[in-house]
C-alpha cells in the first residue's frame, strides 16, 4: 500500500486522525497520507492540500451560507484524487463533507472507510441510505452505534474511542498543574466553550459570566481555559475582557487535555469536550446554544434524549445539559456551586465515568489501522510484519 487518502474537518477529528496516521505509518513504513488535515495530522505526516479551516462549519443553516466554497472544495478534493486515486480513502467525521465525496470516490472505484460515525442514530436517519451505497466499512467510536449499523446490514467494525487509551483510567491532576504552572491548593474551573468561530461567539459569555456569578459567590475559585489556536484565544480573550475582565483566568492555547486534567469541574460546549472531560473524571456541565433557525429545525429532526455524550453512553441524565435559552449564567453557577456543595454526588459520578471509560477501552490505534487496511485489495496491502 503505497497512497492513503484522508480528510477531516475539525479539531477532533484532527485528533483521531493523527492517531490513526501514527499508526497507519507504523504498519506500512513509507506509506503517503495525503488529503485535508489541521496541525496534529500534518505533524503525524499528513500532507494537507487544503486549510481544514475551511470546513469548521456547524449546524443545519450555517453550512448552507458557505456552500459554494463547500461544494468547491469537495470538488477540488474530488478532482485530486481522481488524478492520484488512493489505494484507501479514509473519512475521519465531518459527515456532511465526507459522504458526499466518500460516494463519488467509491464509485471510482476506490475503497473507503468512514471513521467516527455519524449521529445518523440521533438525527436525518434517512442518510443510512447514502452510507450504504457510500463506504465500504464504518468504524464507530461508540458501543450503541455498532449494533446501529449491523441491524441495517452496512459493514461495521466497533473500535472503541482512542481517546479512552490516550487518557489514563486515574489522571493525575498535580501532575497536569504542575506542567501548566498552576496553583496546586486552587480549586479550578475550565472553561471550554468550544473549537470553532461560532461556539466562541455563542457560549464565551455565558461562560463568563456563569463563572464571575460563582466567583462572586466562593471567591477562592480559580478558571482556567484552553483552545484550539491561536484564532479561538483571541477570540475568548477579547470576551473576557469585555465581560469579565477582573475575573482570576488563566488562559492556555492547544493544552485542552492539560486544563481538564488540572481541574476540579468543567463547563463545557457539548461535543467530544464531553467525552473528554468524562474520560478525565470531572463533574461537568454541558451547554449549547446556537442559532435560532438552527435550533427549531433541530428540534424537528434529532431524535434523542441527550445531547452529552457522558448522559448518550450511560443513556441516563448523569450531568446537566442545558440548551438554548436555558444556558444563563445563574443556571450554570448554581450547578457548579452545587457540585461544590455536594462531595457525594462528585463522587458516584467519577465511579461512574470510571465504568464508561472501561468500557469504551477497546481497541488500539494499531486495530483501527489495521481496520482501514482491510479493505484494500490483497495486491495492494502492505506487509503487516512491517
Amino acid at each position: 500500500m503505497k497512497r492513503i487518502g484522508i480528510v477531516a474537518g475539525e479539531a477532533s477529528g484532527d485528533l483521531l486522525g493523527a492517531k490513526l496516521i501514527q499508526a497507519l505509518r507504523q504498519r506500512c513504513p513509507g506509506v503517503h497520507i495525503e488529503g485535508i488535515g489541521g496541525p496534529a495530522m500534518i505533524a503525524a505526516g499528513c500532507d494537507s492540500l487544503f486549510d481544514m479551516e475551511r470546513l469548521a462549519v456547524m449546524g443545519i443553516v450555517e453550512p448552507l451560507l458557505r456552500l459554494p466554497d463547500l461544494i468547491k472544495l469537495r470538488y477540488d478534493v474530488y478532482r485530486h484524487f481522481i488524478k492520484h486515486p488512493p489505494d484507501v480513502f479514509v473519512g475521519v467525521d465531518a459527515p456532511d463533507f465526507n459522504l458526499g465525496l466518500e460516494l463519488k470516490l467509491r464509485r471510482a472505484g476506490i475503497p473507503v472507510v468512514h471513521y467516527v460515525s455519524p449521529s445518523v442514530w440521533a438525527w436525518r436517519r434517512n442518510r443510512i441510505h447514502t452510507i450504504a451505497k457510500a463506504v465500504d466499512l464504518m468504524l464507530p467510536l461508540l458501543p450503541f452505534e455498532a449494533a446501529f449499523y449491523q441491524a441495517h446490514h452496512i459493514p461495521v467494525r466497533y473500535v472503541g474511542h482512542p481517546l479512552a487509551d490516550q487518557i489514563p483510567l486515574t489522571p493525575d491532576k498535580m501532575a497536569a498543574r504542575r506542567t501548566l504552572g498552576m496553583d496546586e491548593q486552587a480549586t479550578y474551573v475550565a472553561l471550554l466553550p468550544g473549537s470553532r468561530r461560532q461556539e466562541i461567539r455563542h457560549m464565551a459569555v455565558p461562560f463568563l459570566l456563569a463563572a464571575k456569578q460563582a466567583w462572586q459567590q466562593r471567591p477562592a475559585l480559580r478558571f482556567v481555559t484552553a483552545h484550539v489556536n491561536e484564532q479561538r484565544y483571541q477570540e475568548f480573550y477579547a470576551a473576557y475582557q469585555q465581560y469579565a475582565p477582573e475575573l482570576p483566568l488563566e488562559l492556555f492555547t492547544r493544552h485542552s487535555h492539560e486544563v481538564i486534567a488540572a481541574a476540579d469541574m468543567v463547563v463545557v460546549t457539548s461535543g467530544t469536550a464531553t467525552l473528554e472531560t468524562m474520560l478525565y473524571k470531572k463533574p461537568m456541565i454541558i451547554a449549547y446554544r446556537m442559532p435560532r433557525l438552527t435550533y427549531q429545525i433541530a428540534k424537528l429532526l434529532v431524535k434523542t434524549p441527550y445531547i452529552g455524550l457522558p448522559n448518550l453512553l450511560a443513556n441516563a441524565l448523569l450531568v446537566p445539559e442545558l440548551i438554548q435559552q436555558a444556558v444563563r449564567p445563574d443556571v450554570i453557577a448554581a450547578h457548579l456551586i452545587d457540585y461544590l456543595d455536594h462531595p457525594e454526588k462528585v463522587d458516584t459520578l467519577q465511579q461512574t465515568f470510571t465504568r464508561l471509560h472501561h468500557a469504551l477501552r477497546t481497541h488500539s490505534a494499531m486495530d483501527i489501522a489495521e481496520a482501514v487496511c482491510s479493505v484494500v485489495p490483497i495486491e495492494t496491502q502492505c506487509d503487516a510484519r512491517h
